[in-house]
């Protein structure tokens, strides 16, 4: 792989996609709809092939279930697409038009930010929803995904390259790195010309690797040690059914639940409920002293449990004395991410909302809605923990930037 080679094709094609008309662009997200739905078959077959090497190597059931496609999952991708073409163009927009004092004529106008690198590990559907929204914002991609999910993404890449011909644009809007080893790697975040932009998704360790060693600037996205929060207000049966589906859903994923945490005056009404709903889920519970006490077949917890983002059915359950305490555990476990309260208490929920750092918190709701889809995102890019450009989870808009048009008629500075 010649990196040097691959970036200088991804420019050349940024100047073309920055200036397509937005029928273009999103006739082409039509055509990668249809091509997904219409080559389901070959792509679940490559993905079959991923989820084989996958059981082979011993992989985890959680980490095979971030590389599953089925025709569901591919309707779902191809949805998202769809939703992304029927959102408005986020580049060339107007977002200031002033006159200066020096009489020049001032417009800010949103535009495309250029080459987006995005580095992510086994969950196949990222190539497809990077591949729609950078190239619907103007940009385009260099894609690397992990080995483990290589022959899924091929045949989705393929099946965007097909989109791009018929409306005649080089495939090299959308690049799919092929196995580039570690050197190779290191050298491409490190290259200041590389890109434009670099997108981690996928594990902390991941992300923590590539903000330590790129270069270029990086958006962190993704690790998700989410909280939810229960009081003695909570309504029991709200309480159970929220803290089921964000943990048990789909716990494989950076928005499922990680630590419960449950007030204490409500703890021998409340826990033994939700212990109930999580052991007929197969959930295994780390927790401390006080809810070990109360619920027997809870395992003891510690400090490294609560830093622990597990995307299995593993969990952890603390007692806390207030919202207060719970909003401290919060910041000094989370990874700002998302989080929900449970309670009825309008000065608790003020308080959590108001105190909780993170880039989505709930009320009387689960933390498995932080996703581009249902923000009406048409997809998502990722989701930052961050807090400069962009927050939560990342639509078109924060594929964008700005650039300053200014009209003058022989203006000059003295």
């Amino acid at each position: 792989m010649n990196i040097k080679d691959i970036t200088a094709r991804a420019k050349d094609a940024a100047r073309i996609t920055k200036n397509l008309s937005l029928d273009i662009r999103n006739g082409v997200l039509l055509q990668f709809a249809a091509n997904l739905r219409n080559h389901a078959d070959q792509i679940i077959s490559a993905n079959q092939m991923d989820l084989k090497n996958a059981h082979e190597n011993g992989m985890k059931e959680s980490f095979v279930d971030r590389l599953r496609l089925t025709e569901r999952s591919i309707e779902a991708i191809a949805q998202g697409i769809e939703q992304t073409a029927a959102l408005a163009d986020p580049i060339g927009i107007t977002l200031e038009d002033r006159i200066l004092d020096n009489g020049l004529h001032l417009m800010k106008k949103s535009c495309a930010i250029g080459v987006i690198g995005i580095i992510f590990e086994s969950r196949p559907n990222v190539c497809a929803d990077c591949a729609a929204l950078t190239f619907k914002s103007g940009n385009t991609c260099i894609l690397k995904g992990g080995k483990d999910s290589y022959h899924s993404c091929v045949a989705i890449v393929e099946a965007m390259h097909d989109a791009l011909q018929k409306y005649g644009i080089t495939k090299d809007a959308v690049i799919l790195l092929k196995h580039p080893n570690h050197e190779e790697t290191q050298a491409w975040i490190s290259d200041r010309n590389s890109m434009d932009l670099l997108i981690p998704r996928g594990s902390a360790r991941l992300i923590r690797s590539v903000v330590d060693h790129a270069k270029v600037p990086v958006i962190e996205t993704g690790a998700g040690i989410c909280h939810v929060y229960v009081d003695e207000t909570a309504d029991p049966d709200m309480a159970t059914d929220i803290v089921i589906n964000a943990k048990c859903q789909r716990p494989s994923v950076c928005n499922a639940m990680e630590t419960l945490l449950v007030q204490e005056s409500a703890a021998e009404k409340l826990l033994p409920v939700i212990a109930s709903a999580l052991q007929q889920h197969g959930v295994r519970v780390y927790a401390d002293h006080k809810a070990c006490s109360i619920i027997p077949w809870f395992l003891p917890g510690n400090e490294e449990n609560w830093n622990t983002e597990y995307n299995d059915l593993i969990m952890n359950a603390v007692i806390v004395k207030n919202v207060q305490e719970a909003v401290e555990h919060i910041e000094n476990h989370g990874t700002h991410h998302s989080e929900s309260i449970v309670s009825n208490d309008v000065n608790a929920v003020s308080y959590f909302m108001n105190n909780v750092d993170s880039a989505c918190i709930y009320h009387n709701a689960s933390t498995r809605f932080t996703d581009g889809f249902e923000f009406g995102l048409g997809a998502e890019i990722g989701i930052s923990t961050q807090k400069m450009h962009a927050r939560g989870p990342m639509g078109l808009q924060a594929l964008t930037t700005v650039t300053y048009h200014l009209e003058g008629n022989g203006e000059i500075r003295k």
